[in-house]
């Protein structure tokens, strides 16, 4: 059984909807890469410097058990090898722009709880990153799972994966 779980995939893939749903069913702690990075309040984020975001993301490595969802590749490369599976979360791109839409839209009524302030220069970024995800990153994560094969599995929809 992996105790040590990395999601990755695009702004709207559904990576924290499926870290939710696997820290419950196995009783593990999930953690979000963007928390990470920035301290959270009313009046906004605040990034975090590299030393505190560093920091943190050693004492999440250090537990027993994890699981970790998140876009961000480079300073997190250490998950990666540390993680018992690894899971590319990479949805069709038009199911990724539904569902920036349609929570954008339920974070501006007030239906959905966001951890971030639902802004249009916020909704707007979130295209910009799947855009850069498309053309860039997605290159360097497929190469990330190829290189750790045995260890990891890309799919389309949590159900590939039993949840």
């Amino acid at each position: 059984m992996a105790n040590k779980i990395r999601i990755v995939g695009s702004v709207g893939s559904g990576k924290t909807t499926l870290a939710r749903k696997l820290a419950r069913q196995k009783g593990i702690e999930m953690h979000s890469l963007d928390d990470v990075v920035w301290s959270r309040s009313e009046d906004g984020d605040i990034r975090n410097s590299e030393e505190k975001r560093d920091a943190q993301l050693a004492d999440i490595l250090s537990q027993p058990s994890w699981i970790i969802e998140g876009a961000h590749l480079g300073w997190s490369y250490k998950t990666f090898d540390e993680a018992d599976q690894i899971i590319f979360l990479h949805p069709r791109l038009s199911v990724r722009l539904y569902r920036i839409s349609h929570r954008f839209y339920r974070q501006k009524r007030g239906i959905e709880q966001a951890s971030y302030i639902p802004s249009w220069r916020m909704y707007g970024r979130m295209f910009k990153w799947t855009y850069q995800y498309e053309t860039i990153y997605k290159k360097q994560v497929r190469k990330i799972v190829n290189n750790a094969h045995e260890k990891a599995v890309e799919i389309r929809d949590g159900k590939e994966v039993g949840v």
